[in-house]
């Protein structure tokens, strides 16, 4: 199933006083999203993680985004926690958690 979700970088800058503020740049991107596997479920939760999507888009379009978010009516966000490039079709595989205090 395709569907329109939300690339967002996270970069910091300096504002007035000297402190670190998060922006954010974000771009819409179509990818197609599958559930993860037993083994990628079973492998990331061994590591802590608690896995939930995998977000499949031509490799043109990530440019090592941390940030998912899908949903235009409510909107829930990710984070990346692995990618794979796909050689043979040329896509890259983002793999999705959805980590407690992403509320969207």
């Amino acid at each position: 199933m395709d569907e329109l979700i939300l690339l967002v970088k996270e970069t910091y800058s300096k504002d007035d006083i000297g402190q670190m503020v998060p922006q954010r740049t974000e771009r819409a991107v179509w990818a197609t999203l599958k559930s993860v596997t037993r083994a990628e479920w079973s492998n990331a939760g061994e590591m802590g993680m608690k896995p939930q999507l995998v977000a499949i888009t031509p490799h043109v379009n990530y440019e090592g985004e941390t940030i998912v978010i899908i949903g235009a009516d409510t909107p829930i966000e990710f984070s990346v926690y692995r990618t794979f490039h796909n050689t043979v079709d040329d896509t890259m595989e983002l793999y999705l958690e959805r980590k407690v205090g992403n509320d969207g």
